[in-house]
């Protein structure tokens, strides 16, 4: 194993430790902590440029770490190819030092660690990622992940398994990265708390759909959400709570009519006829027809 190839195993490791602390996504802050590495602090990212080559790598000169900012021009939906991530050229002249330097992991076939946005200054890891297109006259290369175990077998694989295998890992990557966006989008929305019992903990708070992501209309979008914690989106998923396109909040007969302890009692029961906290804006209040739609399956139910 080459020197830059041992380093970014240790990046990659290093990331994942961050991001299983952190509940899934990793700050900023971590982030510019760099790593230590064979005695020194080495940085891993550059969070303005976006495109990191680490300087004690010179040669071969690849790109290590990607980074698309919340409000950049990130858009995988605008690829007609799902199996593809895209990421846009630094500026438009291909021969840039850092559209050089992504080139350069393409061609010598290098992993990279792709930092996404899902809020500012939250980032979700997708490694190893790597660049299987270089489009220049798009001003963009595309990408697709690569499950972190068949790593050392990038090398040896079938050409036509792995990229079977990379298209596979980059759906179930971008359904991931949706649904966090969703998350944090609908979380924003909501002040970072529950809709019903405002509870202010994000990391037990979640984005419930109201209508499914199994309805065509059904889209990861802020009026089609609500920010519930797990205990209360759970209970709406499985139709314990209900809520009116008045934003009142309905518990099921048999639920209200049980004994149990405090948490039946205060965490749900205590909800019956509440009404829902609402987002300030209101274009991100849930969309009233289908909270009604929503409701009337709670009730034939």
């Amino acid at each position: 194993m080459d020197a830059d190839l041992a380093f970014r195993l240790a990046v990659f490791d290093h990331v994942a430790r961050l991001r299983d602390a952190n509940g899934g996504v990793i700050p900023a802050a971590e982030l510019n902590r760099g790593i230590r590495y064979e005695d020194e602090r080495v940085p891993i990212w550059n969070q303005q440029k976006g495109i990191f080559r680490p300087a004690r790598f010179r040669d071969p000169g690849a790109a290590l770490t990607i980074v698309t900012a919340y409000d950049g021009p990130y858009d995988d939906q605008a690829d007609a190819d799902a199996t593809r991530f895209l990421y846009r050229y630094r500026g438009t002249d291909p021969s840039q030092s850092d559209n050089v330097a992504v080139r350069r992991a393409f061609q010598q076939k290098r992993p990279l660690l792709y930092l996404i946005a899902v809020r500012p200054g939250l980032y979700e890891a997708v490694f190893p990622c790597y660049v299987v297109e270089d489009r220049p006259a798009e001003l963009t290369f595309a990408l697709m992940a690569e499950a972190a175990a068949d790593l050392a077998r990038v090398r040896t694989q079938d050409p036509g398994v792995l990229e079977a295998r990379r298209a596979y890992q980059t759906v179930a990557v971008k359904r991931r990265l949706h649904q966090q966006q969703f998350r944090f989008l609908v979380m924003g929305a909501y002040g970072d708390q529950c809709a019903m019992c405002r509870l202010r903990h994000p990391p037990l708070l979640d984005a419930a759909h109201i209508l499914p992501d199994s309805d065509p209309r059904g889209r990861p979008t802020i009026p089609n959400g609500l920010s519930l914690c797990k205990i209360h989106h759970g209970a709406y998923d499985i139709g314990i709570l209900g809520v009116d396109p008045d934003y009142r909040v309905h518990v099921r007969d048999d639920v209200l009519d049980e004994h149990d302890g405090p948490m039946l009692r205060h965490g749900l029961q205590e909800m019956h006829g509440s009404s829902i906290q609402l987002p300030r804006r209101v274009e991100h209040r849930p969309n009233r027809e289908y909270l009604a739609e929503r409701f009337a399956r709670f009730e034939a139910a």
